[in-house]
């Protein structure tokens, strides 16, 4: 089944009620349905999958826990989350230097010595 932008045009309390409605269907039939929309919080709500396009090619596809937690690049990291984009240099293999400060990461950096980082506001915690 394919959707296009099927909610954009419903307020938003309509638009929740068939977003609730348009899952238990999708359960209910067990059919494979394709939802086109620019709303980034309606596609990871409603989703099992999320396609990130830009310019017309595939970015990133997966589930919307991964698309958000472990974003494929720096695009795809703004467009899913309001995350901060930080300039930083290579530390080591699980390392970046961000000012003086070195800060370790949870996996193996990609190549090179200019990165991105991505900081989540909500998931940054500063302990003095």
């Amino acid at each position: 089944i394919l959707m296009d932008e099927p909610l954009s045009a419903l307020d938003k309390q309509l638009r929740e009620t068939m977003q609730i409605e348009l899952r238990r269907l999708h359960r209910k039939l067990g059919a494979t349905i394709v939802n086109v929309t620019h709303d980034q919080r309606e596609a990871l709500t409603m989703s099992d999958r999320v396609a990130v396009l830009k310019d017309g090619k595939l970015v990133q596809i997966d589930t919307p826990e991964r698309l958000y937690d472990r974003p494929c690049d720096a695009f795809v990291a703004s467009f899913i989350g309001e995350a901060t984009l930080l300039n930083v240099s290579r530390a080591g293999d699980d390392a970046v230097r961000l000012g003086d400060a070195v800060l370790r990461t949870a996996h193996p950096l990609p190549r090179g010595d200019k990165l991105l980082l991505a900081v989540q506001t909500e998931k940054l915690v500063i302990d003095g």
